[in-house]
């Protein structure tokens, strides 16, 4: 059994201002049978997602969670979250038998289950209706017995968890329970292994205190001071009690519940162990639930934030771990370039303009050789795109450290408008735009600008000289080039190409910034002759390997000279970048507007 959909109507920010139709939930999402790994910006709905679960299946650890007033979406009065499971075992199935659906006809009928959490509010008395958690294929459902529901709890672990309070020794400690529920010790007390071992030591410290050893042997010497102190205890108890009442130590252990309330979880010969180190054992502790044998409910765990208190490469190996798991499920959320980069594409849901996009191979236009090619290639640099608010693609080291200071030129901060520059060191745009490219509505709204060369030369090489070409056949095909990508524009993916050559012609032929590269390359490449022709110069070092031109130094140092351009006072800065006339690199100026949304 799986959770295999999730609906939601009214649910925090997956809502809308009119009535709820069943028809045409807020929110559809479809989940795997293991990991699934919510990512995506800050405030996407990766927490609404799982406190919609949480809130409907309860957990096993007791935690008390009930609807908040913030639950409703903006004005609305009523919410609704449907969950569906499948994959049911008859073990399973037999736990719900009053509640089931099924799918298919005959021997080929499959069963499912539904559970339903439809909740009202009265606005002007500020009052929540009381609801049940109800299960059916009909529209209300019915309600769910307390025994039902047990099959259905949830392992839960927390962000920013306190693994260490966790775990401490102490009257119903989070440990205990985790232990309680284990076949090791459910539905055992007196008759455990545990408990006549407390016994015994409880009457070796009785002993102790009565001054012998455990077989009877009078103690001397500085081990006696234990009957000392019993006895002057004694003196009081009697003279406050009466003469036959007498003290007694022992270590209070006389069930099996109180043992387990006294144990400790730690990691052999490790003192001392930090954040990290209890985090992962915390986890491991509580995901026991998801091991039980001999049971047939629901093995579901959702765990916020994963990377709390771990550094990379404990995120990396635990999730690592956590994928090669059978027969659980899992609902993960993360902040973690780290993690999404470790992961299968497959297994990520991104959150975004409330909504949610699995990336499975059936809701995506990627194809294998994308899966292939992203699984080797997507490291952590390249992850970051998951947690952007637009996303600009990049051939190169050049736009990735020119872009920024560019944007800031015409008044647009990259980092706080939250755009991420992906530069994946070729042309191979394919593989990541079409992360974004769905198969079917609802489409991503992501804005993602392909900014790439033309690469039609203006110049060619003839015997030992280079030659300009036609200009007319040169713009011919450099529009060829351009249609052709502006075909792959598609949904949110839309392609900028240069209208001259590469980045640094085009920057040369740009009227605001020809001057600033100029002084740039002649400064880099001092013992070039610049002078006679620096147009017929810069395509040779383009074209000859022997003579090749430095980009990223030259787009490092041109980044730079713009930068501390922009600190000084508007009426003294000598680079202005013409907006709306600068041709050549109208495009680069483009891209940047459409990826901040501006």
């Amino acid at each position: 059994m799986y959770l295999s959909n999730l609906k939601l109507w009214n649910f925090r920010k997956f809502g809308s201002n009119s009535s709820i139709d069943l028809e045409n939930p807020n929110l559809d999402l479809n989940f795997t049978k293991g990991i699934n790994v919510l990512i995506g910006e800050n405030d996407s709905g990766k927490s609404a997602i799982v406190d919609s679960i949480k809130l409907t299946l309860k957990t096993h650890s007791y935690e008390w969670f009930r609807l908040d007033w913030d639950d409703f979406y903006d004005g609305s009065d009523r919410l609704r979250i449907e969950l569906r499971f499948e994959n049911l075992s008859d073990d399973e199935a037999k736990n719900f038998t009053e509640w089931l659906g099924w799918i298919g006809e005959g021997d080929e009928a499959k069963p499912f289950l539904r559970l339903i959490y439809d909740a009202s509010r009265n606005l002007n008395n500020q009052y929540i209706y009381p609801t049940e958690i109800r299960a059916g294929v009909d529209e209300t459902g019915y309600q769910l017995t307390a025994e039902a529901r047990e099959y259905l709890k949830t392992t839960y672990l927390k962000p920013l968890r306190d693994a260490k309070s966790e775990l401490i020794p102490r009257k119903n400690s989070r440990l205990t329970q985790i232990l309680q529920g284990h076949e090791a010790f459910k539905g055992k007390d007196q008759d455990h292994l545990l408990v006549g071992l407390f016994q015994d030591f409880n009457n070796h410290v009785a002993k102790y205190f009565e001054g012998t050893d455990k077989d009877g042997v009078v103690l001397t010497g500085e081990n006696v001071k234990g009957k000392e102190l019993k006895n002057e205890i004694d003196k009081f108890i009697q003279a406050f009690y009466s003469k036959d009442k007498e003290s007694y130590f022992g270590v209070l252990g006389n069930s099996l519940k109180n043992i387990l309330e006294r144990l400790e979880l730690s990691i052999k010969d490790e003192l001392n162990p930090g954040l990290g180190t209890l985090n992962r054992l915390f986890m491991a502790s509580e995901l026991l639930h998801l091991q039980k044998k001999n049971w047939s409910g629901l093995r579901l765990g959702l765990i916020e934030e994963l990377e709390a208190h771990l550094h990379p490469q404990a995120q990396m190996q635990i999730i690592e771990a956590l994928q090669n798991e059978e027969n659980i499920q899992l609902i993960l959320t993360t902040h973690s370039p780290n993690l999404a980069s470790k992961l299968k594409l497959e297994n990520l849901i991104i959150c975004n303009d409330n909504n949610a996009f699995p990336m499975g191979a059936a809701y995506t236009k990627l194809d294998s050789d994308n899966y292939k090619f992203l699984e080797k290639f997507l490291d952590t640099t390249k992850a970051n795109l998951f947690f952007a608010k637009g996303v600009i693609l990049v051939e190169g080291w050049a736009e990735e450290i020119l872009i920024p200071s560019i944007a800031k030129a015409i008044g647009i901060n990259l980092t706080e408008k939250g755009i991420s520059i992906v530069n994946i060191g070729n042309t191979g745009f394919d593989h990541y735009s079409k992360i974004y490219l769905r198969k079917e509505e609802p489409f991503m709204k992501i804005p993602v600008a392909v900014i790439t060369d033309s690469d039609i030369r203006e110049y060619e090489k003839e015997g030992d000289d280079f030659v300009k070409r036609v200009e007319n056949t040169v713009r011919v095909e450099t529009q060829g080039v351009i249609d052709s990508n502006n075909v792959k524009s598609e949904q949110s993916i839309k392609y900028y190409t240069a209208p001259n050559w590469t980045l640094e012609y085009s920057l040369f032929k740009s009227n605001s910034l020809t001057s600033t590269l100029q002084s740039v390359c002649k400064s880099i490449h001092s013992r070039t002759n610049w002078d006679t022709d620096f147009e017929k110069t810069l395509a040779i070092k383009l074209i000859d390997k022997n003579k090749k031109l430095r980009k990223t130094e030259v787009a490092y140092r041109l980044a730079t000279t713009i930068d501390e351009d922009l600190q000084k006072a508007p009426d003294e800065r000598t680079i202005v970048i013409d907006i709306n006339n600068d041709e050549s690199i109208k495009y680069l100026i483009q891209a940047i507007r459409y990826a901040a949304r501006n």
